[in-house]
């Protein structure tokens, strides 16, 4: 299994939205991508930003190519989130999960 990282930082006040905007459309929308596995979502007070970390999984680097593209490093960033967002990883890291224990 292959675990993406991604990080994205918004606004206080863009926070609860952005969060809003994973559950209900993005993490969704991941479903249909063959070998997709899971999504975990962490979030962090950071003083003047919210930090957000996803972490997507799937069966393979195929699945993460079906996700993402070709070029499977490149960050996937939904204009919807862009907007929310006031900096984010251009690239995703990409690690193979050795221990899973979910």
């Amino acid at each position: 299994m292959i675990a993406r990282v991604w990080h994205g930082w918004t606004s206080p006040h863009n926070a609860d939205a952005y969060e809003e905007f994973l559950r209900t459309k993005m993490f969704p929308s991941i479903h249909r991508v063959p070998g997709y596995v899971g999504a975990d979502l962490l979030r962090r007070d950071a003083g003047d930003e919210i930090a957000f970390v996803t972490i997507t999984r799937f069966e393979s680097l195929e699945s993460v190519r079906a996700f993402a593209g070709e070029d499977y490093e490149q960050a996937v960033v939904e204009p919807e989130a862009r907007r929310l967002l006031s900096r984010f990883d251009e690239h995703s890291e990409h690690y193979e999960v050795v221990i899973d224990r979910s």
